[in-house]
């Protein structure tokens, strides 16, 4: 635990200009970032009695080594560098909103040739068209299914769809009239993008236009006598309503608008917003977020505006405007089908932010119009902020019972060891390691790391044993030890760089701080029992590191201290019991699925390592040219040809390979 004073700059040395600061700790690690209008007044209120601090602001100041600033010479130029720095260094003690779960999203895939609609919950793809998002999967699964009458766009997988241009027949969803089939030519690529488009259009919130032209043909075909067409056209548009009917007006036609309301407490803050498009509340999202640092609702709400919208606003700037930023539906224009804009013209809070005039200039920068930013007073605007704040009351007062012994029994369990390995502090970052083979063969380890008793998965890394001749170690043991000589160096190489020499390979050369993996862990978990602790042990006091190292061995969960006969053996219900499995899991099951890839891709490569003359150099080619053995297996001569460094010869040479009586690899099936 530091003393701010040994790292209090000189009142007189820090200027009265608007800027940034950040403290940082003794591993070179930047813990919290801020803003001020004058930084001077805002820095010198962190070194007062830390009696008289915040508990989190106390653990903050006592956390950091140093303190470093930034003048600007605008508000808005202190915000933009604010945003980039919490958002590069990802600081323990700034509020991070973060969604509770994973929420689903309904996608079409506009990117591709024939454009797919799927529920997807993965990263966002430049080309597609995103909208949502949804708080149940069976919500969007039965909206999708309704619209599929009127707009039979595909669903289903490349697999699927490949084997039904091959086979010449649709899957069943073609013979219901739920696919217009192009996989088998019922319609052209072209006009299937347009039913695509037009699905995507009616997603938009454009649904009046699509159910006006559809009663229009259903009155023509009646009119015509042609009663089967008009019959199939009404369902459709019955279809269409039942799916606008969902979706209840709350505000007037084409109204688009973000509605965000905000519960906090001492320790937590809850937040749940609301987008509006075209009058229709598209979306929800909701945050439970801890009160790290000590901001009122103001200042909360900054935050939160900062990180929403930083992150939209860099999606539609370096993806391009056709690509949906997560958590946003939004609307196009009706005669491009492109969207508009990621930032809505109006967004409606509960209470101001701090620096207001500041932000809403940000946020108009980054939008490139103008905003309304402003609380709501009177009307159904005001009625739907009341509700949006009733919603994240329930948030809040669920993520407390949810939370509350989750939060207890992690710092208990940091506790519980730490009293038990006699450490000085709570091991605050701990990693585990693990090792995976296949009898011997294809060797890796993997190593995952857990802060404040909850996983990091961005400092997740992944080990390709080589041991002393490049073909593997010889055991679990000397696998470990390699792995950890390689993890432990990073660490020595770090601690000399900062002391000694800044220019050396553990400091990166364009931030000039240490690199993430040189951090220093507080405690060292292997998966194994007294031989594997020991070896773990030997390397630790050999690089001389100061770290702890324990072994959790799977038959009874015993934990095994270095140099003790004996295991300790935690109680079942114990929470550090319970914290260090979690760890093991985490570490196999991250082993485990590294290992499965290498495996797979070496079985890929034993089949083309049959084919004479086919070097690793040429397979390489071949497999980024086709992407599988069964694509290279189906090519033609011709398309095998263009690969590179494939000549017609030799590509004749590979296709009799895999056809030695000669068929035509094209209809073989992978």
């Amino acid at each position: 635990m530091a003393d701010p004073s040994t790292y209090r700059p000189k009142t007189s040395d820090i200027p009265t200009d608007p800027g940034v600061y950040r403290f940082i700790d003794e591993d070179d690690r930047v813990i919290y970032v801020g803003k001020a209008k004058n930084l001077r007044q805002r820095l010198v209120s962190y070194f007062q009695d830390v009696a008289l601090l915040h508990p989190r602001t106390a653990q903050m100041v006592t956390s950091a080594g140093r303190v470093e600033w930034v003048v600007l010479n605008t508000e808005v130029e202190a915000l933009t560098l604010e945003y980039q720095w919490i958002k590069e260094f990802d600081p323990r003690f700034n509020v991070m909103y973060r969604d509770d779960k994973s929420y689903p999203y309904l996608a079409v895939t506009m990117s591709e040739k024939h454009p797919r609609a799927m529920i997807t919950r993965n990263a966002h793809r430049r080309g597609n068209r995103y909208f949502g998002p949804y708080t149940q999967v069976w919500a969007i699964r039965h909206t999708l299914d309704s619209l599929l009458h009127t707009f039979p766009v595909r669903t289903c997988s490349p697999g699927v769809f490949r084997q039904a241009e091959r086979s010449g027949r649709p899957c069943l969803l073609g013979y219901i009239d739920k696919c217009s089939a192009p996989c088998v030519g019922r319609i052209s690529a072209e006009d299937h993008r347009d039913l695509a488009l037009e699905l995507c259009g009616f997603l938009d919130g454009d649904t009046g236009r699509h159910i006006r032209a559809r009663e229009k043909e259903m009155r023509e075909a009646a009119s015509g006598l042609d009663f089967e067409r008009a019959a199939r056209l009404r369902d459709d548009v019955e279809a269409l309503k039942r799916v606008v009917e969902q979706n209840a007006v709350v505000l007037p036609d084409r109204t688009d608008v973000d509605v965000f309301g905000l519960v906090a407490d001492e320790l937590e803050a809850s937040v749940q917003v609301f987008h509006v498009r075209g009058g229709r509340i598209r979306g929800q999202r909701g945050w439970v977020t801890e009160r790290v640092e000590n901001l009122d609702d103001a200042g909360l709400m900054t935050a939160l505006l900062l990180q929403v919208y930083g992150e939209q606003g860099e999606n539609r700037l370096l993806r391009g405007s056709r690509d949906l930023p997560e958590g946003q539906a939004r609307s196009v224009d009706d005669r491009t089908h492109t969207p508009t804009t990621a930032i809505p013209r109006e967004i409606i809070v509960p209470v101001m932010p701090d620096d207001g005039d500041a932000l809403q200039s940000w946020l108009e920068e980054r939008r490139g119009a103008r905003i309304n930013l402003h609380v709501a007073q009177r009307g159904d605007k005001r009625r739907l902020a009341e509700t949006v704040h009733e919603n994240a009351r329930q948030a809040l007062a669920r993520a407390k019972i949810k939370r509350s012994g989750d939060l207890t029994q992690r710092a208990k369990a940091l506790e519980d060891l730490r009293d038990v390995l006699g450490m000085e502090t709570a091991p605050l970052r701990i990693e585990c390691f693990d090792v995976s083979h296949t009898q011997g063969t294809h060797q890796v380890a993997s190593m995952v790391v857990f802060e404040d008793g909850m996983p990091r998965k961005s400092d997740y890394r992944h080990f390709i044993i080589r041991g002393e001749n490049g073909d593997g170690a010889r055991d679990d043991t000397a696998a470990m030890d390699e792995v950890l000589r390689r993890r432990l160096a990073r660490v020595v190489e770090g601690s000399r760089d900062v002391d000694e020499d800044a220019t050396s390979g553990a400091i990166d050369p364009d931030t000039g701080r240490v690199k993430r993996f040189a951090y220093r862990p507080h405690l060292i978990v292997v998966d194994g029992g007294l031989p594997q602790v020991n070896a773990a042990q030997s390397v630790v006091d050999e690089l001389g590191v100061d770290v702890a190292v324990v072994g959790l061995a799977k038959r009874l969960e015993e934990v095994w201290v270095p140099g003790d006969d004996f295991p300790v053996i935690f109680p079942r219900s114990s929470a550090s019991l319970h914290l260090l499995q979690h760890l093991r899991d985490e570490s196999h099951r991250f082993a485990i699925s590294h290992h499965r890839k290498r495996r797979s891709k070496a079985m890929t490569r034993s089949q083309l390592d049959a084919v004479p003359g086919l070097g690793p150099a040429k397979q390489t080619a071949l497999l980024e040219r086709f992407g599988t053995v069964a694509k290279i297996r189906s090519a033609t001569v011709e398309e095998l040809a263009t690969a590179p460094g494939i000549g017609p010869a030799f590509a004749a040479r590979i296709h009799d390979h895999f056809h030695p009586s000669g068929e035509d690899g094209a209809d073989q099936a992978p």
